[in-house]
């Protein structure tokens, strides 16, 4: 290869690269698109021929174009959540509270390693909360509340250890109420209206009352 062929290479390489690398997190959130219904128009925006998802509305990008925060709370909008969401390595905030959305929690959501706060309070969201959230070690916020989550606390939540607030009340969750990690400082309102059971004892292996 000579060398103005070289540098055509290397430039186009430049080129391309940011282009890519933006690309497959709009293709991420246009999958999310796909699965929602939207009455409102609250994601006309959301325009899969834009290489950089950094343009659409409810979206956030830091310096380097990667998104890291998606703003749907409130928003009228319902379906459900894929694995795609997953892809957005980058995120740090996930807000889709107040909406109608349903089905299960994709156990994806715990490759967000970067997320901060999670709030998917007031929907319609059912199943167990995966144990793969326990790998989003610097979690701070997770509201789940008044959904229609079943099942038990999954344990691996207490090696969160910067989880400040924990909200799951109004759900079907049942078993014992864990108190290693964050969770001996978390309000009894955090579980209110569910047939969790507890605090659990320290020392004693949890029982799960009724599940």
């Amino acid at each position: 290869m000579d060398s103005f062929s070289l540098l055509s290479f290397l430039a186009l390489s430049l080129f391309v690269s940011p282009a890519l690398s933006t690309n497959s997190e709009g293709n991420a959130l246009h999958a999310l698109r796909s699965r929602f219904s939207d009455p409102t128009n609250v994601l006309q925006s959301w325009d899969p021929t834009l290489v950089n998802p950094c343009t659409w509305f409810h979206v956030t990008c830091d310096s380097n174009n990667h998104v890291i925060r998606l703003d749907l709370g409130n928003s009228n909008i319902s379906g459900t959540l894929g694995p795609e969401l997953g892809q957005l390595q980058h995120l740090q905030y996930l807000e889709l509270y107040r909406n109608d959305i349903g089905g299960k929690l994709p156990k994806e959501l715990g490759n967000l390693k970067s997320l901060v706060s999670m709030d998917l309070y007031d929907n319609r969201f059912d199943g167990e909360i995966p144990k793969s959230f326990a790998k989003m070690k610097s979690l701070r916020f997770l509201r789940l509340n008044n959904n229609k989550l079943t099942g038990s606390i999954p344990r691996e939540l207490t090696t969160l250890s910067h989880l400040n607030v924990f909200d799951v009340s109004n759900n079907d969750l049942c078993g014992t109420i864990p108190v290693d990690g964050p969770f001996a400082k978390f309000p009894m309102e955090s579980f209110e209206n569910t047939r969790l059971n507890g605090p659990e004892l320290k020392g004693l292996v949890p029982y799960d009352f009724g599940c």
